[in-house]
């Protein structure tokens, strides 16, 4: 098992963070995943004051189903995902999901029933759940659901019914050690046999699993395999070339377009989660996530992207072996939306001031962002936990200069944490032979979620005849 190198910088003060949590020997503030007590103060007071678009956000969260109180879970002791298994996952994402929406809808309204009926979700798999099992897709059920696990927990943990300790427990033992083993070993295939977004859904698990559980080795493991792991989800690897107009190329855009969203949305999460600790990853290797997010974003929107061709290795470690080849970016539906953008767009030009018109404009597509259960019923609506306009829609901060550091203090009113960096990636479990970079299948979820009806006559195909050209960002 591959150690931390080093220690994780955290900042000495996160503004909103619970004075409590540090006094009380926490290594992290909190809340601190992807809501901090600041986040949740802003949308309640924006909400009460009737400001726009936090009022339509809020909308999509009352509107949604599993944003009522009194949601019942059905807890399972073994969640299966994947070909050849008894695949009840769906009953673990949408109690996951019911957990989130009703305690974020609690942080927003003040109505004690909607916390009450979160922690009766989460204490609930927390005293049954025990593992996850199936094909190689359980390591998505690892990523996904561990890292949104976490941040519904986040969200009540100080309620006086949570069961903290256990949930922790089984968060580390179910969620976290599998997610952790898959960066290490990549379940005995090569490292970049699987795409990007399997990594960055277990790098979310690792980060969000040692914030919760105030890991300082889990969260240094996420933060320098985001750095410089060896799969496909470190930012080098995800984002292989950056072009002179300042756009990176997604990897996955070479794929589809479902699992490049998929796979922003998630890098997203990773920044936002560590920001929030005072970790910059969205300002790492000058701000290449921000390359890669305009990128997805002008090419899902219909415009034109260079691409360079890439191949990467698949197969087994010490067994069958092969390469793929992709020359070109993969047709787009315009209309194909997830609730992903109004976080990444608002932290750039909101907290940093930096110009990303093509973020700006897919945010005001996407607007209001829902979440589970608004982009369809299968797997691939439920990967983000959405309401990103009533949840990161934020006022500008003044005095913040493009492409600069954040100046303010973590003490100021109002302000955001300044970010600092921190640091190390691991694991360990044993392997499956199913090793096919397997989720493929969701591409049918992906596009019945989006409304798609006939993928290839129903996809505008924008073919890139001109790789080596470059447009100037708009």
């Amino acid at each position: 098992m591959l150690k931390a190198t080093g220690a994780v910088g955290i900042a000495t003060a996160v503004l909103g963070a619970d004075p409590a949590a540090h006094a009380a020997g926490s290594a992290y503030a909190h809340p601190g995943l992807l809501h901090t007590s600041a986040d949740l103060a802003r949308m309640r007071a924006k909400v009460k004051a009737g400001a726009a678009p936090y009022t339509a956000g809020y909308a999509k969260l009352t509107a949604n189903r599993h944003a009522q109180a009194g949601w019942t879970p059905n807890p399972q002791a073994t969640v299966y995902r994947g070909a050849g298994s008894p695949q009840n996952y769906t009953i673990l994402y949408n109690d996951i999901h019911a957990a989130y929406q009703n305690a974020l809808r609690y942080h927003v309204s003040g109505e004690a029933a909607h916390a009450d009926t979160a922690v009766a979700i989460l204490n609930a798999w927390s005293g049954k759940l025990t593992q996850l099992a199936g094909s190689a897709d359980r390591f998505l059920a690892s990523g996904l659901y561990g890292y949104q696990f976490a941040n519904a927990a986040e969200l009540v943990r100080g309620h006086g019914d949570f069961e903290l300790g256990r949930f922790q427990e089984m968060l580390s033992t179910v969620f976290g050690t599998l997610a952790d083993d898959f960066l290490v070993r990549h379940n005995g295939a090569v490292d970049s046999n699987y795409w990007t977004n399997w990594d960055l859904a277990n790098m979310a698990c690792v980060l969000a699993t040692g914030i919760f559980c105030d890991d300082k080795a889990q969260v240094g493991r996420a933060v320098e395999y985001f750095k410089s792991g060896a799969g496909l989800g470190a930012v080098k690897n995800a984002i292989p070339v950056v072009y002179d107009d300042g756009l990176g190329e997604w990897l996955e855009a070479g794929r589809d377009q479902g699992h490049a969203l998929l796979g922003v949305g998630l890098m997203g999460t990773l920044c936002e989660m560590a920001w929030n600790q005072g970790i910059d990853l969205y300002g790492y290797d000058d701000s290449r996530f921000l390359k890669g997010a305009q990128y997805v974003a002008k090419w899902s929107l219909g415009g034109e992207v260079p691409f360079t061709a890439n191949t990467r290795r698949k197969g087994a470690v010490g067994g069958w072996s092969g390469a793929e080849t992709v020359s070109e970016a993969a047709g787009v539906d315009p209309a194909m939306m997830r609730p992903i953008w109004a976080m990444i767009a608002n932290h750039y030009t909101k907290r940093r001031g930096v110009s990303a018109s093509y973020l700006t404009r897919i945010a005001a597509k996407a607007s209001p962002e829902g979440g589970g259960g608004d982009y369809g019923p299968n797997s691939g609506g439920y990967d983000q936990l959405g309401f990103g306009t009533l949840a990161f829609t934020r006022d500008k901060v003044s005095g913040v200069e493009a492409s600069a550091e954040p100046s303010v203090s973590a003490s100021d009113a109002g302000s955001e944490p300044r970010p600092q960096t921190g640091t190390s990636p691991s694991a360990s479990a044993a392997a499956g032979d199913d090793l096919a970079a397997t989720g493929s299948n969701d591409l049918v979820g992906w596009s019945a979620a989006a409304g798609v009806t006939a993928v290839a006559g129903g996809l505008l195909l924008l073919r890139r005849r001109e790789r080596g050209r470059r447009e100037a960002a708009e």
